[in-house]
């Protein structure tokens, strides 16, 4: 049985001392897939009291972030949300600010977050409002406050919303517990009352919790608080969780095809004929009879009928290509019919692989082979922006259509990275791509980046160019780190003299064995193989066992070789 993240909310807020109420707090709790994908959101902020528009900062600041980060795409993971979030808030602050040419009248506020999602807090802060976690008996401290203490003990902000155009924002994430308490202060209460006396208010929090809100503001004003008085309090009543059974049984609520010939009908589709089948899958050309228009039905493999993991990626599989929008990555389409079959309705496309392009072009031109890298890139990067790793970059899973159209064409390992931090019972592990393109890192069990991604470009735009791969065939599963650490690059120019060294030095970077020596991003990359990089233009003379492994030990077997015929040869002399 599926559970849902379950919470009760408490808050109160008054200007106590003060004039007017410079803080403003707020939540927001969607619901259903909302709720898996994204989380549940709280935040709290304190207006800087020197400004006249503190209110409106603080307000600014929290229904802002509430309302843009459930506008982020459901794929990217609640740090890129957030922190993209803030980012643009802190920008718009600080450019009212700068417009008003007005200190005094500018927009800067503290601001802590707090996102629950599946079964992770995820926080974000700067400035001196808090967030503090009640587990058991021990309350702690979730944020640091950013204060610079100047003379006569007083602080002063060292950081905010607002106050520069650069932000740096802490975060942190953590495990979440059912009964854990989750307390939001501003700097009115939380510098008037004690940890001590906050965790005997907490402790006494009965079902309302509106009421220990108020209680603890009011604590603070009568230790003397001159200032405003905001707590927001949540109880994590109840984690999301599904077990293996329901999960399998979403999953296999679709059955698998029949097994499909050439003039059957699924769903109002009519098989034309197969174009593919592997041990994971099959692809078939099909009409839709209603529109006319010819299809590819990607069907599941029988042979994993039962394997949980298996039907998720084939599911999140649609589920990507649905959210992809970009003229060179292959489309997933809504079906026109009701479906009563599990398979995936794909665009069709008339043309070939790069595989095949790449055997009827041995010796492209530099220019030829930009192009099209130019498109992949093009591709990758609408995966990159989404949060996804492709993580099986390959000639056969780049098509090139017969205008010259380059897509990528397969999703089966893709990465999501908002799917990723959700708890599930089925067994997530790393998928590790094809031999020979699959990242370093990934072969010594290490997380994936977007270097690893860039990896399996850069081997693709050597292969282009020279017909043959950037380590030979050694590099695939079974390496261990001191293994991998052993491979050296093969330079293209032994493939190809033509290539200037410039070139040379593009490739050796973007296939570099440790992820922090590549590029950063796919256009480096392209710049790089297009105007010479002065980097790369004067090489060191390198040795032949860097440049040519196989090449030194077969001149080192000769040599020893001759030596020892000279050396018998003088012996028998002698």
């Amino acid at each position: 049985m599926k559970r849902q993240l379950q919470i009760t909310l408490g808050q109160y807020s008054e200007r106590g001392r003060k004039p007017a109420n410079e803080d403003f707090f707020g939540a927001r709790v969607p619901q259903g897939d909302a709720l898996a994908l994204k989380g549940a959101a709280f935040a709290i902020a304190d207006g800087m009291s020197s400004s006249e528009a503190a209110r409106l900062a603080a307000e600014y600041a929290v229904k802002g972030f509430l309302n843009d980060y459930f506008a982020t795409p459901d794929s990217w993971t609640v740090r890129s949300s957030a922190e993209k979030v803030l980012t643009a808030l802190n920008r718009w602050l600080y450019g009212q600010s700068m417009a008003l040419h007005d200190p005094a009248r500018g927009l800067v506020t503290t601001f802590s977050a707090l996102v629950l999602k599946s079964t992770s807090a995820h926080i974000f802060h700067v400035g001196d409002s808090r967030i503090w976690q009640l587990r058991g008996d021990t309350l702690e401290p979730l944020t640091t406050d950013h204060h610079v203490w100047a003379s006569g003990n007083r602080a002063y902000l060292s950081r905010a919303l607002g106050i520069d155009l650069r932000l740096d924002i802490d975060y942190r994430s953590l495990p979440v517990e059912v009964g854990d308490l989750y307390l939001f202060t501003t700097d009115g209460v939380h510098e008037y009352l004690p940890p001590r006396e906050l965790k005997q208010l907490l402790h006494a929090a009965g079902a309302e919790l509106d009421t220990t809100c108020r209680a603890i503001a009011e604590a603070a004003l009568a230790a003397g608080s001159p200032d405003n008085l905001t707590v927001q309090l949540l109880r994590v009543d109840a984690l999301p969780m599904a077990d293996a059974d329901s999960v399998f049984r979403e999953l296999t609520a679709l059955p698998f095809p029949p097994e499909l010939d050439v003039g059957m009908v699924l769903d109002g589709y009519r098989i034309l004929r197969e174009i593919h089948t592997s041990t994971t899958s099959q692809l078939y050309l099909a009409r839709d009879e209603a529109s006319g228009r010819d299809v590819v039905l990607k069907t599941p493999s029988v042979n994993f009928d039962d394997d949980p993991a298996y039907l998720e990626r084939f599911h999140h599989e649609e589920w990507v290509g649905r959210r992809i929008n970009n003229p060179h990555v292959m489309k997933i389409i809504e079906p026109t019919h009701r479906r009563r079959f599990l398979y995936h309705v794909l665009e069709y496309l008339d043309g070939q692989t790069l595989r095949q392009w790449m055997q009827a072009h041995p010796q492209p031109r530099l220019g030829e082979v930009r192009a099209l890298l130019d498109q992949i890139a093009r591709g990758l990067r609408a995966f990159h922006r989404l949060d996804m790793l492709h993580l099986d970059l390959k000639p056969e899973n780049i098509h090139i259509d017969r205008h010259g159209i380059v897509r990528i064409i397969d999703f089966g390992s893709v990465k999501i990275g908002g799917i990723a931090e959700t708890a599930s019972p089925i067994e997530r592990s790393e998928l590790v791509g094809t031999k020979n393109y699959t990242a370093p890192e990934l072969l010594r069990g290490e997380p994936a980046t977007t270097r690893s991604d860039l990896f399996s470009l850069g081997v693709i735009a050597y292969e282009m160019l020279c017909g043959h791969l950037p380590y030979g065939e050694a590099l695939g599963r079974g390496l261990d780190a001191k293994r991998i650490a052993r491979l050296h690059y093969l330079s293209a120019r032994i493939h190809r003299a033509d290539l200037p060294r410039w070139v040379d030095g593009a490739l050796e970077r973007a296939v570099a064995i440790e992820p922090q020596a590549r590029y950063t991003v796919e256009t480096e990359l392209l710049h790089d193989l297009l105007h010479p990089n002065p980097a790369f233009g004067e090489h060191r003379a390198r040795p032949l066992l860097e440049r040519h492994p196989t090449g030194f030990w077969r001149s080192l077997a000769v040599t020893s070789l001759l030596l020892n015929l000279l050396l018998a040869y003088l012996l028998h002399r002698g």
